[in-house]
């Protein structure tokens, strides 16, 4: 028996052996362990940025904010009214009716193009409502910040600020770096 050393054939199965290996091992290192079996998924951060959080936890997360903020303001009887007003305008929307089990058959009848059409049709009424909620925001901050003295508004604009341009913590890091 006579055996032929080619070299560039080895060399490629070695160098095609040694990338497998490499992303075989990156795959493997990426993929988190199992959840023992019968236990209830982990929650994720991302998951409750998305909405799937308590509401009961969400709103009383709120309230402590707010209390904080009114307390650091230093509120006069005078500002009571302007302050309630606005608590009012910065709760979360309620969440609209989930569609029935009618309007699932409907929508499952849908060609895709025609599934498509009312998906756009759907997400442009939603944006148009978060752009009307967000205006709302928008205009009662202002009023409310208009019936504070120089120093509630230092106060105020410093609070706002370690909330970041979203009103909240930023996802990692604590607060949003200060510009300057």
């Amino acid at each position: 028996m006579k055996f032929a050393f080619k070299p560039s054939a080895s060399l490629n199965s070695l160098v095609l052996a040694g990338l497998l290996a490499t992303v075989g091992a990156g795959a493997m290192a990426q993929t988190p362990p199992a959840p023992p079996a019968g236990s209830p998924p982990p929650a994720s951060a991302h998951g409750e940025r998305m909405g799937r959080h308590d509401p009961a936890k969400m709103q009383a997360m709120i309230a402590k904010h707010q209390a904080e903020l009114k307390a650091k303001l230093k509120l006069t009887p005078a500002q009571e009214g302007a302050w309630t007003s606005y608590t009012a305008a910065m709760q979360p929307p309620a969440r609209g009716p989930r569609p029935t089990a009618e309007q699932r058959a409907e929508f499952d009848k849908l060609t895709t193009p025609q599934r498509i059409d009312k998906m756009k049709e759907m997400r442009t009424q939603h944006m148009a409502e978060m752009n009307a909620a967000m205006d709302k925001r928008g205009e009662a901050t202002k009023a409310f910040y208009a019936v504070l003295s120089p120093e509630q508004q230092k106060t105020f604009d410093a609070e706002h600020k370690k909330h970041g341009p979203r009103g909240g913590h930023r996802e990692h890091g604590g607060p949003a770096p200060q510009k300057g």
